[in-house]
């Protein structure tokens, strides 16, 4: 279940659905994703599913998890990533694969402990992980290349815009629990230019901290 092979199909599935970019498909190669989900879906890891974790979480699935990365190295060379829903810590995985520092925010601080564990676990250093707000962002690490958030607000968070470089870019979905568009937002010196990804569904991003 956790074979080479097991792997490989994963991949040759992504590429089938559009997934070109090498680099990610490398990225998605090497992270253990089995090793991201409870024992008991491991079998299931490789497949191409969102899967629940604790806390009425989710751990998207690898098309998802894919589409966002490409999207976030489409940038001309991000260095510094803000995450926001750390999760299960995969995606934030991922992208420490690809770029030199990813700040991950998750809400849910038993969540944090475990994705820290997890990416200790494996060697990531370029991951640093924090309980916290979504919304408020990591202020005194600002500012930032690429925004990802991995759950969905209803609105967009423009405020967080104010933690990107210009020319950076925020990736996210946004909509209620029945229906969610990815958008990609770049700011500009004056403004913002926004790009619609396509449809897509994330559990919510919710204001506050659960210790």
């Amino acid at each position: 279940m956790t074979s080479d092979r097991t792997r490989q199909r994963m991949i040759d599935r992504l590429r089938l659905r559009g997934i070109g970019d090498e680099r990610v498909l490398m990225a998605m190669a090497q992270v253990p994703r089995h090793l991201f989900v409870d024992e008991a879906l491991a079998h299931r890891a490789y497949e191409d599913d969102a899967l629940p974790i604790k806390y009425g979480q989710t751990i998207s699935q690898p098309f998802v998890v894919a589409r966002m990365t490409e999207e976030v190295i489409k940038h001309h060379n991000p260095v510094k990533i803000l995450e926001l829903g750390t999760g299960s810590g995969y995606q934030a995985a991922v992208l420490g694969q690809l770029v030199d520092q990813v700040f991950s925010i998750e809400r849910i601080d038993k969540l944090t402990r475990i994705a820290r564990r997890r990416f200790i676990k494996l060697g990531y250093r370029n991951i640093r992980c924090k309980t916290g707000d979504g919304f408020e962002g990591w202020p005194s690490e600002a500012l930032f290349d690429i925004i990802i958030v991995t759950a969905a607000p209803e609105k967009v968070p423009y405020e967080l815009l104010d933690q990107l470089e210009v020319g950076g870019k925020m990736i996210l979905p946004v909509g209620n629990k029945k229906q969610q568009k990815l958008i990609a937002i770049v700011k500009e010196s004056h403004g913002y230019k926004k790009e619609m990804l396509g449809e897509v569904i994330f559990v919510p991003l919710l204001e506050g901290v659960v210790r």
